[in-house]
């Protein structure tokens, strides 16, 4: 089979009839692949390139590094990934099961953005480029830069996934340029205001906002609260599981998001309240409609949004009232630490890159604790 690098011009070149060349030629190159009996190409723009990866290529074989690539296709290995996902052979990089909620956004994502542009392609010969022209695509488009890059998570899974089994060789999904956001921050209410946005509600609404305001669970762990798991002798609520629209209740999002949070004073006395009207006890939903039927979340928000303007007051949304929980955690002294397992974060890393901003740390607090610190070390020492 031969091997080399191949001019390739356009169609209407004058060098297809023998006159000089009147376009901008491309350059093929190939080698042999023996073990796998196929024939590797690449294309490039300027034949320097091509020399390059040809050269790189014969190597590459010999050492078993390159091969003949899969005949799989995106969309064959997209439907496959969905596929392992859904019966629990596919795991993310914990080893833990994918989310209901998650698969169905990978299967969203591929089916409905990825698919369409590279969807009939082999994994082997997509190129870094046609992962940056799909970007661009998405962009003008104007999808979100978050949008865009949760739309490449797939794509990213896949090819580490061929990697891994020898299918590919590269991963065209490394070095991608995406946009960024502009960072927002989120609405967080002060003391005075959580406590006048919960007065505003129905009696029926406020323990469920107290929960998010003051111990920061997110929406799917409110629906999915147990009224057992809400201990006030033991003054905690643990946190189980969350709950799945489809799939019902679900484990949490991480092995972090089983937690114990404190139950604050401000918050006892709503969870008190509530449980005292409804009864709920044991295994019955806390919140739900009914003891098995979690509440809505756009019934709950629209009748909030309806009594905060009735008092004209600035509205919040659940997660909203989660970041306010950690705010008012922070501005009450806790810890780093301490604040990621209330909040069910999988590492420290994620609360502090999420409300390191909330956090002491500029020069003046900095020296302040330690003029504190040591004032109260030296008088001790003092006075022994």
């Amino acid at each position: 089979m031969a091997a080399g690098i191949e001019t390739r011009h356009a169609r209407a070149c004058r060098s297809r009839s023998g006159g000089r060349c009147s376009c901008e030629p491309t350059f093929r190159a190939r080698v042999w692949s023996q073990s796998d009996g196929k024939r590797i190409m690449r294309t490039f723009a300027n034949r320097t390139e091509a020399e390059t990866w040809y050269h790189d290529a014969k190597v590459a074989v010999r050492q078993g590094r390159l091969n003949g690539g899969t005949e799989t296709t995106v969309r064959e290995a997209g439907a496959a990934l969905v596929a392992g996902m859904r019966d629990g052979t596919i795991r993310n990089r914990k080893g833990q099961p994918y989310k209901p909620s998650a698969i169905r956004g990978y299967e969203r994502c591929l089916r409905l953005r990825i698919d369409p542009e590279l969807g009939d392609r082999r994994l082997s010969d997509v190129r870094r480029r046609d992962v940056q022209d799909l970007v661009d695509v998405l962009l003008a488009d104007g999808l979100s830069g978050s949008t865009i890059a949760n739309t490449l998570n797939p794509l990213q899974v896949i090819y580490r996934r061929a990697l891994k089994r020898e299918e590919v060789t590269t991963n065209p999904t490394t070095g991608i340029d995406v946009p960024k956001d502009e960072e927002r921050r989120e609405r967080i209410a002060s003391p005075a205001e959580a406590v006048s946005l919960l007065a505003a509600l129905l009696e029926e609404d406020r323990a469920l906002w107290a929960t998010a305001l003051y111990a920061g669970l997110r929406r799917g762990e409110l629906r999915a609260l147990h009224a057992g798991e809400a201990d006030l002798p033991a003054g905690v609520i643990r946190v189980r599981r969350g709950w799945d629209d489809e799939d019902g209740e679900i484990e949490g999002k991480s092995r972090a998001a089983r937690r114990t949070v404190p139950i604050a004073a401000e918050l006892r006395k709503h969870l008190a309240a509530h449980k005292l009207r409804t009864g709920r006890s044991g295994d019955e939903l806390l919140f739900g409609t009914t003891t098995t039927l979690p509440f809505t979340p756009s019934t709950v928000r629209r009748r909030a949004l309806k009594a905060w303007k009735a008092g004209k007051l600035s509205p919040i949304g659940l997660h909203e009232a989660r970041h306010t929980f950690a705010s008012l955690m922070i501005a009450a002294g806790c810890n780093a630490k301490a604040l990621s397992t209330y909040m069910g974060h999988a590492s420290v890393s994620i609360t502090f890159d999420r409300y390191g901003h909330l956090m002491p740390g500029n020069e003046s607090e900095a020296a302040g604790l330690l003029d504190a610190y040591l004032t109260r070390a030296v008088g001790q020492n003092a006075g022994q």
